[in-house]
């Protein structure tokens, strides 16, 4: 089977994102994206997703989070990570999806195993096949129905308390 072409992506004037088979992740450097880049990066679909998302998060842990945008490089891109004293949850725009990046430490996995029954069969999947590092098991959960949005909610649940005004 033949490589695709790359393909091309204008987001503004001044940035041009490209996209081949293994490059699905914003990997321009400069300024961080704007919304509106986001939004036509990912697709209306999954940027609705990142909306409830990080609505949730906002309306969930009031002034506890203030989202900022990293650039992990050419290889991981651009994320939007939320982090107060330790690292709570990271956003990853991806082409025509949404991507979230879940730590658990070794408590935070006991709690996980408690609620897991609870979770959707891709998530508990996705659960079980995510790596675990010396700093905890790294959940990299594409986001893409609403089952998986309340997963995530449930498991940032486990991370921090909700603090709802």
């Amino acid at each position: 089977m033949g490589r695709s072409p790359a393909l091309t992506l204008a987001l503004s004037p001044r940035r041009v994102e490209t996209m081949n088979e293994s490059n699905v992740r914003m990997i321009e450097p400069g300024p961080p994206p704007t919304s509106k880049q986001v939004e036509a990066w990912m697709g209306q679909k999954a940027f609705n997703f990142w909306t409830r998302i990080s609505t949730w998060i906002a309306q969930s842990y009031p002034q506890v989070f203030t989202p900022e945008w990293l650039f992990g490089g050419k290889k991981h891109g651009w994320f939007l990570r939320y982090k107060k004293s330790k690292s709570f949850c990271s956003l990853i725009p991806e082409k025509n999806r949404c991507v979230i990046l879940i730590v658990f430490g070794a408590d935070e996995r006991a709690k996980v195993e408690a609620i897991r029954p609870e979770l959707s069969a891709p998530t508990r999947e996705a659960y079980s096949d995510a790596t675990t590092f010396h700093d905890g098991k790294w959940l990299c959960l594409p986001v893409s129905n609403a089952a998986t949005v309340r997963d995530v909610q449930r498991l940032l649940g486990v991370k921090r308390r909700l603090k709802r005004g």
